[in-house]
């Protein structure tokens, strides 16, 4: 059953946004910007696409978002698809831009959490940042799990809803254990693409 999940459905939003995820400032910033698109009441095809034109652009980091114009964002956007939100988003990117090197000096390593409460310490900074609330929070956290362990195993409720629909595991530890190994993300991505039958 996960073999079959991740052979139709294993790719990270990351990836498909072309997202080399690591610990490193420039990636993160890249899922950051990917989660915010991903927070609006939009498909998570076109915050992908819409994600694509901005670092094809060239906008991977907070300080070269910030050297874009408004206008280059909207047009951006428009190419990805992304046109029901495009000019409130481009002045929310600016935003976020802002914030990530006035908060955190342009690098979301410091932000990584430590301890047992790892995942819910990530889910509320992430959700601070604009227009991304819990529902982005929660993609954030299960896209980095793999390049942050203190996040793992991050499973969310529709992820785990499903799991438990294809007869899985709804326990997120015995569900990460199904996964190849540094693949947790995907499997999490997987289920939480997939429409499983009632």
């Amino acid at each position: 059953m996960v073999d079959e999940l991740l052979r139709e459905h294993g790719t990270t939003y990351a990836e498909a946004a072309g997202i080399e995820l690591a610990d490193k400032p420039s990636p993160l910033f890249e899922l950051l910007v990917l989660t915010m698109l991903s927070s609006t009441r939009i498909s998570a095809d076109i915050a992908v696409k819409a994600a694509r034109e901005l670092f094809r652009a060239g906008w991977r980091t907070p300080q070269k978002m910030l050297d874009s114009t408004w206008r280059q964002r909207v047009e951006a956007l428009g190419r990805g698809s992304y046109r029901r939100y495009d000019e409130s988003t481009a002045t929310k990117l600016e935003e976020l831009s802002r914030m990530v090197l006035d908060e955190y000096g342009g690098d979301l390593r410091r932000i990584r959490p430590q301890g047992e409460n790892a995942a819910d310490d990530l889910a509320r900074v992430i959700a601070s940042f604009p227009r991304i609330g819990p529902t982005g929070a929660r993609i954030f956290c299960r896209e980095v799990q793999d390049v942050w362990p203190e996040v793992w195993p991050y499973f969310d409720d529709r992820a785990l809803k499903s799991a438990e629909k294809l007869g899985l595991p709804a326990e997120p530890r015995e569900l990460a254990d199904l996964a190849p190994e540094g693949r947790v993300a995907v499997l999490a991505a997987a289920l939480a693409r997939v429409k499983p039958k009632e």
